[in-house]
């Protein structure tokens, strides 16, 4: 009988540990991180200052580096703008894997090249870039490459940003996103995601953006016409428990370059 009862003691104690353990590991052991770099240029001199530095410098480092998928895209709005606009985007697997990558840093130019590192003071190869971190959020840890088939001159990818009113109210639109079912959703009606994420850092705080991608301009009209009409999201949109928590939005629209990984 004691023998019996000690067993099931041990029984109880072995399983206290493992939940103790469960409760203690976070859900996501591999959570991915991403960098979303900006760069700000004001003309085609600039531009392909930019363009040659990131084919033919930056991803062959960052690929040499083992991270791969890197995203080029350019703003479509780029044609009539006066600040123009290349997103680099670029995934991690941890927040390790990003500080010894930001740790190394790319071997200079050969003397005499006047295009993106020697710049002259007076000639940069842009105006300014921008640096966020994103966090991915729980339910698309993982990078999505992009699945599209149509000419990369025609895809259409969509950046949303989503600002918060207050860190309250910020954290109840990433609960919808996760637990709500927006997030089951986009995927439901073929979205084709390549991440959503929460912002670490960033100039524009409280955060969160994801973004979706299209074969073309009229494929992501159709898809948005379909959101907006699908029960489930007028269900969704309605409850009380997630009204006011966007107080701003932006919609950036992009292309790949020839040269994006995504």
């Amino acid at each position: 009988m004691r023998k019996l009862l000690y067993f099931f003691i041990l029984l109880i104690l072995s399983q206290l540990i493992n939940v103790e353990k469960a409760v203690a590991s976070p859900t996501s052991k591999n959570a991915g991180y991403f960098i979303l770099r900006v760069y700000h240029y004001k003309d085609a001199l600039q531009e392909a200052s930019i363009d040659s530095f990131l084919q033919y410098r930056y991803l062959p480092f960052l690929h040499s580096s083992k991270l791969n998928n890197v995203g080029v895209f350019k703003a479509l709005a780029n044609d009539t703008a006066a600040d123009k606009r290349t997103y680099v985007f670029i995934p991690f697997k941890s927040l390790k894997e990003w500080e010894s990558f930001s740790s190394n840093s790319i071997e200079p130019t050969v003397t005499g090249d006047v295009g993106y590192v020697n710049a002259a003071y007076n000639k940069p190869a842009y105006t300014r870039f921008e640096t966020i971190l994103l966090k991915a959020f729980p339910l698309m840890e993982a990078l999505a490459p992009s699945k599209l088939t149509a000419p990369k001159n025609q895809r259409v990818y969509e950046l949303r940003s989503y600002e918060g009113p207050t860190e309250k109210f910020f954290r109840n639109k990433v609960k919808m996103f996760n637990e709500g079912g927006e997030i089951a959703l986009f995927s439901r009606l073929g979205f084709n995601a390549v991440f959503y994420s929460e912002v670490l850092f960033g100039s524009k705080m409280p955060n969160l953006m994801y973004m979706t991608s299209f074969e073309n301009m009229e494929s992501r009209n159709e898809h948005w016409k379909a959101f907006s009409a699908d029960p489930a999201w007028k269900t969704l949109s309605a409850l009380p428990e997630y009204q006011h928590n966007v107080s701003h939005s932006d919609i950036i629209f992009l292309r790949p370059t020839e040269f994006s990984d995504l």
